[in-house]
C-alpha cells in the first residue's frame, strides 16, 4: 500500500502542479487514485467507502493557502484522514493494575503471537522497567510451549512452564499465582490460535479471559492479511473485549490493508507494530508517523531513534579520545564501525524510514547485497590476528591468502576491504583534532535524545557497502 498510494499521489501532485485551485474535477481524480490504491492494498471495502467519502467532504472545502499547490493540499487531506482512520495519537499499554498486570495475547495461528509476546516482554523490560513473566496456553500446536521458552530467554524475561496435558485455564491460574508469589509486574499469556475462526477457539479464549481477568487483551494480526484481517478482527472483537491491536510483519511485502481495516472494524487502537524479525523489532504505533511512511514522507523520527539505540556512546567517546591523542584508525576501529551499522538493523531497515525522494536515490542499490558485503567484511577482519588488525600495513600477500581462506572469500575481496579501510583511515586523519571531537560529542548527545550528525538534511548520506 505504501508504494501504491505514494506513487499514485505523487503522480497526481505533479499533474495538478499548474492548476490554481481545487475543483470537483481534480478532487474526483484524486479520489479515483486513492480508491484504486486502497482496493489494491486489500483494504476492507466498507473502510474504503467511508475513507473516500470523508476525503471528498474535506477536500471540496479545502482552501489552498500560502505556497501550497492543489496537489499538495489534497495530499494533506489524505494524510489527515489516514491518521484519523488508524487512530489519533499514541495509545500506550495499560499497566495500572494490582501486580501482576495480566496481558492476554489473542489471534490466529501464524500471525506471530508467540514471537510478539517475547518482543512485548522485551519492550516492557527495557522501556517500562518491568519484571515480566510469560506463559503459553497453546496446548495444541507442537513445540509452541518450547518456542515461547526460547524467545522469552532471548527477551530477558522469565518463562513459566506449562504442558499440553493441562487445560489453558488451569495454566493461566497457576501462572498468575506464581507471578503474585514472586512479585512479577506483568504476566503475558500466549494463547492458542487456529488457521481460521471456529467456535471451539472462541469458547476457549472466552473462558481464559474470564479466568485471567486481563488488564489488556491484545489482538495480534498479520499486516499481510489485508481484507481477511477485517473479518478475523470482527470475530475476535465480538468474542472478547479487545483493548488494543498489534500489527505484525509490517516490514514484509505487505499490501498494508490490515493497518487501515482493523482499527475501524474493532474500534480499538493499534498499540504496537512489528517492524523486524529481531527480538527488539517492536515499535509503539504512532498513526502520524505510519501515515507518513504510507505517503512516502518517511519516518525520520523513527530513523533517529533507530540510530540512537544502535550507537554505542562509550565507544564513540573512546574513539574521539583515541583520535585526539594522535593514534591512528586501525582495523579494530573499522570493525567497530561495521558492527554499529549491523546493530542499527542494516541498510534496508534504514532506507525504509527515509522520505520517498531520498529512498529513490538508493533504488539502484542492491541493499541486501550491501548488507551481505558488510557481513563479509566482518568475517575478513575476524580472520585476522590481533597484530594484523592493529598494524594493517604488515598484511602482505601470504597473510592475505591465509585471511581469505579463513573467511571463505577470494583474495580480491580482502584487497577490496583493505582499500575501503584505507579510504576510511584517510578520512579519519582529516577529521583528527577538534573537528573529530565535536563530531563524537554530537554522537554522545544522541544518547540523550539529540540529533545525530547529518540527520536534518541527510541528502549526501552513504553507508558502507553502497556504491
Amino acid at each position: 500500500m505504501a508504494s501504491l498510494l505514494s506513487d499514485k499521489l505523487s503522480a497526481l501532485t505533479k499533474r495538478l502542479r499548474g492548476e490554481a485551485r481545487i475543483t470537483e474535477s481534480n478532487v474526483a481524480d484524486m479520489l479515483r487514485e486513492v480508491r484504486m490504491a486502497l482496493l489494491e492494498a486489500d483494504v476492507a471495502l466498507p473502510v474504503v467507502r467511508d475513507f473516500v467519502a470523508r476525503i471528498k467532504e474535506k477536500a471540496l472545502g479545502q482552501e489552498v493557502v500560502g505556497s501550497l499547490t492543489p496537489g499538495q493540499a489534497l495530499v494533506g487531506v489524505v494524510n489527515q484522514e489516514l491518521v484519523a482512520t488508524m487512530g489519533l495519537g499514541i495509545s500506550d499499554i495499560n499497566l495500572h493494575a494490582q501486580p501482576p498486570a495480566v496481558i492476554l495475547m489473542a489471534g490466529l495461528q501464524g500471525a506471530g503471537k508467540t514471537t510478539t509476546t517475547a518482543k512485548l516482554a522485551k519492550h516492557l523490560i527495557e522501556k517500562r522497567k518491568k519484571k515480566v513473566l510469560t506463559v503459553s496456553g497453546d496446548v495444541y500446536r507442537p513445540a509452541a510451549i518450547e518456542q515461547l521458552k526460547t524467545v522469552t530467554a532471548q527477551a530477558g524475561a522469565e518463562w513459566f512452564p506449562s504442558d499440553p496435558s493441562q487445560k489453558p485455564v488451569d495454566i493461566a491460574l497457576a501462572a498468575i499465582d506464581y507471578a503474585k508469589k514472586h512479585y512479577f509486574d506483568v504476566l503475558l499469556i500466549d494463547t492458542a490460535g487456529r488457521t481460521g475462526v471456529d467456535e471451539q477457539l472462541m469458547n476457549e479464549i472466552r473462558d481464559l479471559h474470564k479466568a485471567a481477568n486481563p488488564v489488556e487483551t491484545l489482538f495480534v494480526v498479520d499486516a499481510m492479511q489485508g481484507q481477511d484481517a477485517a473479518n478475523v478482527a470482527k470475530a475476535f472483537g465480538d468474542a472478547l473485549p479487545l483493548t488494543g491491536i498489534i500489527l505484525t510483519k509490517t516490514d514484509g511485502d505487505s499490501r498494508g490493508g490490515a493497518a487501515l481495516s482493523v482499527r475501524q472494524i474493532t474500534g480499538v487502537p493499534i498499540k504496537f507494530a512489528g517492524v523486524s524479525e529481531k527480538i527488539d523489532g517492536l515499535e509503539v504505533f504512532d498513526a502520524e508517523r505510519f501515515a507518513g511512511r504510507i505517503l512516502g514522507m518517511g519516518d525520520i523520527v523513527a530513523l533517529v531513534e533507530q540510530i540512537t539505540s544502535g550507537v554505542d556512546v562509550a565507544a564513540a567517546q573512546k574513539m574521539a579520545a583515541k583520535m585526539k591523542s594522535g593514534a591512528s584508525f586501525d582495523l579494530e576501529d573499522f570493525l567497530g564501525q561495521i558492527q554499529q551499522m549491523r546493530s542499527m538493523g542494516g541498510l534496508q531497515s534504514i532506507m525504509d524510514k527515509l522520505p520517498g525522494q531520498m529512498a529513490a536515490k538508493a533504488k539502484g542499490q542492491d541493499l541486501d547485497k550491501a548488507d551481505r558485503d558488510i557481513l563479509k567484511k566482518q568475517g575478513i577482519i575476524h580472520s585476522m590476528t590481533l597484530q594484523e588488525r592493529r598494524k594493517p600495513e604488515i598484511i602482505k600477500a601470504t597473510r592475505k591468502r591465509r585471511i581469505a581462506a579463513g573467511a571463505g572469500v577470494q583474495v580480491q575481496e580482502v584487497n577490496r576491504m583493505l582499500n575501503e579501510f584505507e579510504q576510511m583511515q584517510t578520512m579519519m586523519k582529516k577529521m583528527k583534532g577538534s573537528g573529530m571531537m565535536k563530531m563524537m560529542q554530537k554522537m554522545g548527545a544522541m544518547g540523550k535524545g539529540g540529533m545525530p550528525p547529518g540527520m536534518p538534511g541527510m541528502g549526501g548520506m552513504k553507508f558502507p557497502g553502497m556504491r
